[in-house]
């Protein structure tokens, strides 16, 4: 990347200079100094000055919008960044928004599709790791039926975090479907697809490509190459599957270094795995070979390994026998992504300590497209369940078993829905969900977890406290205190506070006198406490003291469950200081 700096007079120069201080990679080259040799290597022209000198000064080198660079214009005032050439192919937009950010301009961009706060089909595909088969002129077409709002269908027939984002940002003139034969292609003038697969339309199908495909290979040794990439290519266009959605080139270890598996993989642009007889020999296959199982410890090489590669996802091309020449014969078979494939999926959301703003973005965009949202009853804030689209289940788990809350989630898991599983803070802290995976890792059940705001976190905001302090604290606990359930022998409160950590207590204001004797084992009764009622709900309440009033500050309160006392030196500190800014350190702020 490198980026051109044209100060057009020289009350320009401060305005370059501001911004070859913030992006890397940057020159700044007067006008009168400026050639078109100098941008042959450049990725981006930054003007200062008057449009009419950018225009005439680029009008020679412009070609497309595939080649040229991106060209953004600014005046000398430093007022507004225009977006002159590539857009978006080139980049210009996004830069446009940066520079602008950089000295506090108006950004201005006319692409219709930025101002309409639609997709841009030509860059999509690049920011979501898809490919593409579309010409120039199909991807025109494709955008000018699209930014003119004319009837969409889109098309995923197969599952990505990227999916879901894409899915959940559909303008209003789109439709999602997630099978082609659901879609009346009578009603739409344009499908945008994202799928492995190729379909027979009669109006225009935009396809983008997920690399979802692991291509599982068996040969003979030293198999010659010729041919066999051309050869699989064609096989699966005739199966009505992309070769551009190949993922990985699965195979066994004994022949990852043949030359036929590297050739291919290169062909396609795969990533090359390999895996030893006793990690394929369990698993089953459709076609099985005693000779094969004799020979390598798998009864199947190319099928085991593609789906092994795949994540035990399904076959979508069994296992095909092939010889194009003398010592050409070799075995391919073809998996898709088990992750990929559409069914029933659990989310386990971190909601945050509270304040339904807090709830990370994906874990938002996960409760507005859900169709069951079980949350943890008093612990989350109903708020938070306010996302939800119309038509979803939300329901509280207080009153539930821990079977009951499977059954309902694995009820809309069978019929291939989205279950939320809501958890207050950080689900992976104190959040009980170990049991729950068990169940769904026994069910062979799709689950994920989106992380949260914890709220150890929301009290270092609330204290406005550093929990690290240079050269005093650099560790911070998290624990609980003991009450019925037992705390291991190492990890008891006395031991752990020998450290002089900042301590952060979850669970544990019944037990609070036990947690205030223990503490004072080891910290001095002058330490800093402070107990944190449920942070950053509306009914926030933080009560600040030392060590030695802590039970009683949390008695006298009638705190309870949702509290969380926080212990150590480093509560309202202002001492201390980082070398984060020092002179040395100057290069992490760089973008």
């Amino acid at each position: 990347m490198k980026h051109i700096i044209i100060p057009v007079t020289d009350a320009g120069m401060a305005i370059a200079n501001s911004i070859s201080s913030a992006i890397d990679h940057s020159v700044i080259v007067r006008h009168k100094d400026f050639s078109i040799a100098d941008a042959q290597d450049a990725s981006s022209l930054i003007f200062i000055g008057a449009m009419g000198i950018c225009v005439r000064t680029i009008a020679p080198m412009l070609k497309n919008k595939y080649a040229d660079p991106a060209v953004i214009c600014i005046d000398s005032s430093g007022k507004f960044v225009i977006s002159v050439a590539s857009g978006h192919i080139g980049g210009a937009n996004e830069l446009t928004n940066r520079v602008a950010s950089i000295i506090g301009a108006q950004p201005v961009i006319t692409t219709q599709s930025d101002n309409a706060g639609l997709w841009a089909l030509d860059t999509i595909g690049k920011k979501y790791g898809w490919k593409t088969d579309a010409r120039k002129h199909d991807l025109n077409e494709a955008i000018f039926r699209f930014v003119n709002s004319e009837p969409t269908a889109l098309l995923t027939d197969v599952t990505s975090d990227a999916v879901r984002k894409l899915e959940s940002e559909a303008p209003s003139h789109v439709e999602i479907f997630h099978k082609f034969e659901d879609i009346d292609t009578s009603k739409f003038r344009l499908i945008i697809a994202v799928t492995p697969y190729t379909y027979d339309s009669p109006i225009p199908i935009l396809y983008y490509r997920p690399s979802v495909i692991n291509i599982g290979v068996g040969c003979r040794k030293n198999c010659n190459p010729e041919g066999v990439s051309e050869h699989i290519d064609n096989f699966l266009v005739d199966k009505r599957l992309s070769p551009l959605s190949i993922k990985t080139v699965a195979t066994i270890d004994i022949k990852q270094d043949e030359p036929m598996i590297k050739e291919i993989a290169e062909h396609w642009g795969a990533e090359i795995i390999a895996f030893n007889g006793t990690e394929l020999e369990s698993i089953p296959v459709p076609n099985p070979s005693e000779k094969v199982h004799s020979v390598t410890g798998s009864w199947g090489v190319a099928e085991s390994a593609a789906i092994k590669a795949s994540g035990f996802g399904s076959l979508v091309i069994e296992k095909q026998k092939c010889k194009l020449s003398d010592n050409n014969d070799f075995t391919f078979a073809a998996a898709i992504d088990s992750s990929a494939t559409k069914s029933g999926h659990i989310e386990i959301v971190g909601a945050g300590p509270g304040d339904p703003e807090l709830v990370s973005v994906r874990g938002k965009r996960f409760l507005e497209n859900a169709d069951l949202i079980l949350y943890a009853g008093s612990l989350v804030p109903r708020e938070l369940t306010y996302y939800a689209k119309p038509g979803c289940t939300v329901r509280s788990s207080a009153d539930m078993t821990l079977e009951q809350q499977f059954e309902l989630m694995k009820e809309f898991y069978d019929r291939g829905l989205l279950v939320v599983r809501l958890h207050t803070g950080d689900p992976c802290i104190y959040g009980a969900i170990q049991e729950q995976m068990s169940y769904f890792d026994r069910a062979g059940m799709s689950y994920h977890i989106t992380p949260g705001i914890s709220s150890f976190q929301a009290a270092a905001a609330a204290l406005r406290s550093q929990f690290t302090i240079p050269e005093r604290v650099q560790t911070i606990i998290l624990t609980r205190g003991e009450g019925r359930t037992p705390m291991p022998e190492k990890e008891q409160l006395h031991k752990l506070a020998q450290s002089q950590s900042t301590m952060c207590i979850y669970l544990s204001a019944a037990v609070v006198e036990k947690v205030q004797e223990e503490l004072l084992m080891a910290y001095s009764p002058e330490t800093p406490v402070a107990a944190c009622y449920k942070l950053t709900w509306k009914e926030e309440r933080i009560y600040r003291g030392k060590l030695r009033d802590l039970a009683k500050i949390v008695r006298d309160n009638k705190l309870t469950l949702t509290t969380l006392l926080v212990v150590g030196d480093a509560i309202d500190n202002r001492s201390g200081e980082s070398r984060l800014y020092s002179h040395e350190f100057k290069h992490l702020f760089r973008p």
